[in-house]
């Protein structure tokens, strides 16, 4: 079996706050836009009986106080699900309506290890003050982890972190293949995101706005067949609807629901896992991704235009 993790990353977006917005707009473009947002997403999970990690980013408690992030925690908990910590680092700067004029560095690579230290343990404190429970599991905001945001981590006491990007080759700055896909031992588990070859050389995030229906249905059987380790997947609390947060992807939508189905039929050799349950994991395998397609992709790429044309436009 190929443990399955179904991770959502969950914070307000910058863009929300440059915008001008207060606090409750920030939180409902970015938490709950459009009616397709955390409420749905959990809704749905429990309708498919999945498991999902949520990494939650903490650090806008610093300009916005604790309330929004406790809000987060005590919906994802109250349904079931399980939260892990994210973090964003440029928060740490920011000041409430100032339309992020003011900010810290935004990249997790950017800080020392010993800065990095701080952001995490500080991080970690809010995420446990809103109510989650200590957590052992570590995604980087714009997965911008280098090696030592995974020294960091293991002298904190995480046990996983799931930063390793390949499709991300800008930011994602810890030393392994952008092929990397299978969990392995650095400094504590690291398990790398999930991509598929989208062209010779290329590869793409196993995401909602990524893939297609079909690109994850072919990577899905790609790990049933290959005895892949794990497999994982990233979504983000507003991924569903527009960037505005203003009406619904229509395109994002139909990708989760099909997804969601697309794990509970295969329940049986890509069980979904949280991080909590410590899912016996084979480290160290040489897991390869799912080899590029010509017509998947032309396919997608016809969706993702309509996706951007018409899904993407505001209300």
């Amino acid at each position: 079996m190929a443990v399955v993790f179904l991770t959502i990353d969950t914070e307000f977006a910058w863009r929300h706050h440059a915008a001008g917005l207060d606090v409750e707009a920030i939180y409902t473009r970015s938490l709950e836009p459009a009616g397709v947002g955390l409420g749905y997403q959990l809704d749905r999970l429990a309708a498919h009986d999945l498991k999902a990690c949520f990494f939650v980013d903490p650090m806008p408690a610093l300009v916005f106080g604790l309330a929004p992030v406790q809000r987060m925690v005590e919906t994802i908990l109250a349904a079931g699900q399980e939260v892990q910590l994210h973090l964003h680092p440029n928060w740490t700067g920011a000041h409430a309506g100032d339309r992020a004029a003011t900010f810290a560095r935004f990249q997790m690579h950017e800080y020392t290890l010993d800065e990095q230290i701080g952001l995490l343990r500080r991080a970690t404190e809010l995420l446990v003050a809103a109510g989650a429970p200590s957590p052992i599991a570590f995604r980087a905001g714009g997965y911008a982890a280098n090696d030592e945001t995974l020294r960091a981590l293991a002298e904190l006491g995480f046990v996983y972190d799931s930063s390793h990007n390949g499709g991300e080759p800008a930011e994602s700055r810890i030393a392994l293949p952008p092929t990397r896909i299978a969990p392995i031992m650095r400094e504590l588990i690291e398990v790398p995101v999930t991509v598929i070859e989208d062209a010779p050389g290329i590869v793409r995030t196993f995401q909602l706005c990524a893939l297609s229906a079909a690109e994850m249905a072919a990577a899905l059987d790609h790990a049933v067949a290959e005895a892949h380790a794990a497999v994982t997947i990233v979504s983000h609390g507003f991924e569903l609807a527009n960037r505005p947060g203003t009406r619904a992807n229509g395109v994002h939508v139909r990708r989760f629901d099909s997804l969601c189905r697309l794990l509970a039929a295969r329940r049986a050799s890509l069980p979904t896992a949280h991080f909590a349950d410590r899912p016996v994991l084979a480290l160290d395998r040489d897991d390869r991704p799912l080899a590029a397609n010509a017509l998947r992709r032309r396919l997608r790429q016809v969706e993702q235009a309509w996706s951007n044309w018409v899904s993407e436009r505001a209300a």
